[in-house]
This record gives structure tokens, C-alpha cells and sequence, in this order.
């Protein structure tokens, strides 16, 4: 099931050219630190918004990360809420809860090494957002998001998964649509295990070895009965790469409901542990439904072709019901 459809254009363009550059300072004038600064088209130009990002400001987003390290060790979910968004701010708002009730939290980690992959320029319609590619202590993208007046980070840490490809630091065209549909063709390879989408990925790539588990979970679980769906989180985010190809970031969501089987009043083989169950419900559920969020950087060729080059999954939730 896709949750969010590409390639619709919002009337901002419109908006822009009426509002005077002098109202345009003022905003962002409010939001501090500059951080990101907006350009607007030239009168009478169709042409939308471009974003310029200083390098100064995401050298000081991804040292920022420190901070979010430290309100994951102290269980602070108000300071994890505070400096997330997009996937991180939806895995952060459950677990830290769950955190609390004896499940053991995830640790950030320290990185260095960074390689910044920053947006040459950016269609204005989107929030600003540049990547990392942090090598130490192992190599991992970041994904910075600019919400609210402040960088936050939107995915991250995504291990890297073979060799990462060199960015060439431009944004890709929105309207690319094998950049703007990468989520939307992994939802289809995801729940299409006999093929007749048409998408493919090569043997040995994580989407191959994702596919057979969705399609062997139920059967692992009998008698009980597990319904799985893919879904999008968020927007996907493109590079653009040398030869032509994009890098994508993007997220999937994961849900699998689980129940009791014909004549049964509990669950046989409960596909989360007790312990899971109990941290985010406070309970043990008949009928539960998880959500696992996978976050992704995407390698897609100019002829479409997609490769997983980075991949994390994080279970982000379990409620009581079918969700």
C-alpha cells in the first residue's frame, strides 16, 4: 500500500512571486542562524525557489549529533524530539518511550570522518536537507533535515552496504521520475513476490533478502495468522551521481499484524518478543501490530536500474489491535 503519491506539484511556485523579497528576509530572519538561505526566481521566470546551504552549518548540524547521543543515553524523549525529524523523529517518539519500561535503547554512537554530500542548489518547495557520509567508526550516511528554523536529523546512522558511490552535489530534478519513484518501485518489488511489476534488484542486495522474509513470515508464525504491508515514510531525497544516476535517501514502514489462529485465544509463536510486547503496550496483547521503519540510500542508474548501497531497520512500534 503506498501511503504517499510523487511527482504532485504544490501551487508554491504561485505563492513565491507574489510575496516581496523584503517579507522573504524577514522569515528567515526569524529563524536565527541563517543555515539555509532562499533565492527566489527572477520576476516573470516559472522557475522555482533554489536553496543555498552554507558549509559552516552542516559542519555544525552533524557535530550537533553529540547532543542527540546524549539524550538517547539519558533517556531524554523531549531532547530526542527536539533534534529529529522525518524518520528519526518517528523511531525516537516510541522507543524512548518504550526505553523507559525496561527495553534496552538504542546508542547513537560517536562518527567523524565526514564526507559532506551538500545540495548545489534545491527546488524551494521542499525543506532544505543535505547528507554525511561518516566513515569512522564505520561508514554510514546521515540524512539532515532543515524544519522549524534548525538542522535536525531526519535518518541516520544507515550503514553502508558495498561501496558508496561519488556523489556529484547537485540536487536531481524533482520531476526525474526514476529519482522520484524509488520508494514507490520498492513497495512494488516488496509485495509483488511473483515479479509482474517489472522491478528487479541484482542477486546479493538486502531488497532480495527482504523480500523472502516477508514472503516466509506467515508461515513462520502458524497457526497464527500475520498480515504484512509496506508503506512510504516521507519524501525520498536525491543526488545526483556522475554517471548520470541519483542517490536516494528514503524510508519504508513495515507492519505486520498478528493473531490468534481459528478455535485459538492467544498467539502460538509471537513473532516480537515478550519483553518487546510489554515495553511498548505495558501488556500481552492478543492481536498485535508492529511497525519495523528500514531506512535506505538507493543507488539508481540512468537506466533506472536500482542498487542498495546503505540499509538500517529499527523496530519503531507495537500496539495492541490491528493498528
Amino acid at each position: 500500500m503506498v501511503r504517499r503519491t510523487f511527482g504532485a506539484r504544490l501551487p508554491s511556485r504561485v505563492l513565491r512571486r507574489l510575496l516581496p523579497a523584503v517579507l522573504l528576509a524577514a522569515l528567515l530572519a526569524g529563524c536565527g542562524t541563517e543555515g539555509a538561505r532562499q533565492t527566489p526566481a527572477d520576476p516573470g521566470e516559472s522557475s522555482p525557489a533554489t536553496v543555498e546551504i552554507a558549509r559552516a552549518d552542516a559542519e555544525a548540524a552533524f557535530g550537533g549529533l553529540g547532543d542527540l547521543a546524549a539524550a538517547w543515553k539519558d533517556g531524554d524523549c523531549a531532547g530526542i524530539e527536539r533534534f529529529t525529524t522525518w524518520a528519526e523523529k518517528t523511531i525516537g517518539s516510541r522507543v524512548c518511550a518504550a526505553g523507559r519500561k525496561d527495553r534496552s535503547a538504542p546508542g547513537l554512537g560517536t562518527y567523524g570522518d565526514p564526507e559532506f554530500l551538500i545540495p548545489a542548489h534545491e527546488d524551494g518547495e521542499d525543506d532544505p536537507w543535505f547528507a554525511v557520509l561518516a566513515r569512522k567508526p564505520t561508514p554510514a550516511y546521515f540524512v539532515f533535515v532543515r524544519t522549524d528554523g534548525a538542522w535536525r536529523l531526519g535518518a541516520g546512522p544507515i550503514p553502508l552496504a558495498g561501496d558508496a558511490p561519488e556523489a556529484a552535489g547537485e540536487i536531481v530534478d524533482a520531476a526525474w521520475v526514476g529519482a522520484r519513484l524509488v520508494s514507490t518501485r520498492h513497495v512494488a518489488f516488496l509485495t509483488d513476490p511473483a515479479g509482474v511489476s517489472g522491478v528487479r534488484f541484482v542477486s546479493g542486495d538486502p531488497m532480495r533478502d527482504l523480500l523472502g522474509e516477508l514472503v516466509r513470515a506467515p508461515g513462520r508464525v502458524r497457526p497464527d495468522r500475520l498480515s504484512t504491508d509496506v508503506r512510504i515514510e516521507g519524501p525520498a531525497r536525491a543526488l545526483a551521481l556522475p554517471d548520470g544516476g541519483a542517490l536516494v535517501f528514503h524510508a519504508l514502514r513495515l507492519v505486520f499484524t498478528q493473531k490468534p489462529g481459528p478455535g485459538r485465544s492467544s498467539l502460538t509463536h509471537r513473532r516480537y518478543g515478550a519483553s518487546d510486547v510489554r515495553a511498548f503496550t505495558g501488556g500481552a496483547p492478543k492481536t498485535v501490530t508492529g511497525a519495523e521503519i528500514v531506512l535506505l540510500a538507493t543507488r539508481v542508474a540512468g537506466d533506472n536500474r536500482m542498487r542498495t548501497v546503505g540499509m538500517r531497520r529499527v523496530l519503531a512500534d507495537i500496539t495492541e489491535g490491528s493498528g
